[in-house]
């Protein structure tokens, strides 16, 4: 049994008002996470652009270790890093993060985290996969 569940959550066909934004996206990963019952330590979002193709990086601290965000807004993707322990689940802090922001079509892999090395050989057989299509509720 491992510790911490980790999504790895790819988004595709995002509008690029949504990818501009990345004071709201911060805004609904936070809210996100506290109505999962994370508790958020810390917040900080950076805007590319002036020297780079336009996006922006983001990121939630969480006592329960952290929502991440990564956006490429000329190709409409955005990378999103869910990795909790504890209670709270990743699930339901990117279902309320899509209930504020339409991420478009979304890939979601889980990962295990922290197995123990006996466990660690068949960890990749762990890895799920999933597809939820362009605003669908998990």
């Amino acid at each position: 049994m491992g510790r911490g569940k980790h999504l790895l959550i790819d988004c595709h066909n995002v509008s690029r008002e949504v990818c501009l934004d990345d004071a709201a996206i911060l805004r609904a990963m936070a809210r996100g996470a506290e109505k999962a019952g994370a508790n958020v330590i810390s917040q900080v979002r950076y805007h590319f652009g002036h020297n780079s193709p336009p996006g922006f990086t983001a990121m939630c601290l969480l006592d329960e270790s952290h929502v991440s965000a990564h956006c490429y807004a000329d190709l409409g993707m955005i990378a999103l890093d869910v990795f909790t322990c504890g209670d709270t689940d990743p699930r339901d802090v990117l279902r309320y993060i899509r209930e504020e922001i339409d991420l478009g079509d979304v890939v979601v892999k889980q990962v295990p985290r922290f197995l123990p090395s006996a466990d660690s050989i068949g960890a990749m057989e762990d890895v799920s996969l999933e597809l939820v299509g362009s605003g669908s509720v998990m």
